[in-house]
């Protein structure tokens, strides 16, 4: 069986949530698989580390889709061209996208829709191929893969396709992330915080993130409590926006904020396992992989009561009202306070961590694949 698979999100050294998914699962898949053949088509040159096994072929098609009308050309005539010339007899698309011009059975990884729900996060042209184009996606495949219930849940309803068309495929965690000695964690709080504590962010500062209410809750938590801790932002300012750079000019405490900038996997395992507590308040999420992050690094979580972040923690991470300031900011303060709690979420949260896996995930999307081929 010949399957092809969209990896143009495999990109060297700019890998984020929709490639590490890509590159987590397919890199297993191929190696569990060695019956089956693999085309992995990419639009641009390819790092050869991405051609997991012998039984993959790699192949750069067309040009680079970057941007709505290269998305539309990549997917509706690019695509059925590779597709005539190797007749794969199943197509995996991790970002979701399908083509519509191609009849060959397709499976489509549909992380969440937050464009349907925020769709003023994303600059116009994108979100409106999104909301165009996706609805016809979800109906076009055969079958879909998301990463939650919530995100299962949402598809349907906004789309009108049976829940029973929709597989959940969990995100896993990185088993890089491992708790630190405490000397060990000294030495990275040392380097990037001159010693002191630090709440941790992780991902992309992006809108959807709720940066802006994350900046104002560590304003309120340092005037309340006088403590030392800082805020360490690991990610690119990417989508660093007006209103951000507002609010964070008027902070009181803002020098107490470092920006890190994208930071190696090394370097992020350790500066996870050296936090106080990772803090992913965001307002739509389809997984939260740094929830798991933290709790596989055995710091406390903080993180949202909203949209799938409940589904992922459990009962192992300290939920709070993203929409509300001051919940934040409570939730912050107990943390700091609070030694038997944050030691119970430790605890927890290294147990909770144990139940997400790549290797599920492989499984889980092989399993999908295999529904949609009948």
């Amino acid at each position: 069986m010949l399957i092809a698979v969209n990896t143009r999100m495999l990109l060297s050294h700019r890998l984020e949530g929709i490639g590490y998914f890509c590159l987590e699962a397919f890199r297993r898949i191929v190696k569990n698989h060695p019956e089956h053949e693999f085309l992995f088509i990419f639009d641009r040159p390819f790092d050869q580390r991405f051609i997991f096994g012998p039984n993959v072929k790699g192949i750069v098609a067309g040009l680079p889709a970057r941007h709505a009308v290269l998305w539309y050309l990549w997917y509706e005539h690019t695509l059925p061209r590779v597709f005539k010339k190797y007749q794969p007899d199943l197509f995996v698309s991790p970002d979701g996208y399908a083509s519509l011009s191609s009849k060959v059975k397709t499976l489509t990884v549909i992380h969440d829709i937050n464009f349907e729900h925020y769709p003023g996060d994303l600059p116009f042209f994108n979100r409106t191929y999104y909301r165009h184009y996706f609805p016809k996606f979800a109906k076009r495949s055969e079958r879909i893969a998301t990463v939650s219930s919530f995100s299962r849940k949402d598809i349907a309803g906004h789309y009108h396709v049976p829940e029973e068309k929709i597989d959940v495929v969990y995100n896993g965690v990185n088993e890089g992330f491992s708790p630190l000695v405490e000397a060990s964690a000294q030495q990275i709080r040392q380097q990037f915080t001159e010693g002191k504590p630090y709440f941790l962010f992780i991902g992309a500062i992006h809108r959807r993130k709720n940066i802006v209410h994350l900046l104002k809750s560590f304003d309120a938590f340092k005037t309340q409590t006088g403590s030392d801790m800082k805020l360490v932002f690991a990610g690119q300012k990417r989508w660093w926006t007006e209103d951000m750079e507002s609010c964070f000019s008027g902070l009181t405490h803002k020098a107490e904020i470092i920006f890190t900038g994208r930071v190696d996997e090394t370097n992020l395992h350790q500066l996870t396992a050296a936090a106080f507590a990772v803090t992913y308040v965001s307002n739509f999420e389809g997984f939260g992989i740094p929830i798991l992050e933290g709790m596989r690094a055995g710091v406390p979580v903080l993180t949202s009561n909203v949209t799938s972040m409940p589904e992922v923690a459990g009962d192992a991470a300290l939920l709070v009202d993203p929409f509300n300031v001051d919940s934040i900011t409570e939730g912050m303060i107990r943390l700091y306070q609070d030694e038997p709690l944050r030691k119970t979420l430790v605890e927890k949260g290294l147990v909770r961590s144990r139940d997400f896996s790549w290797d599920h995930t492989a499984v889980s999307l092989w399993d999908s694949m295999m529904k949609t081929l009948g």
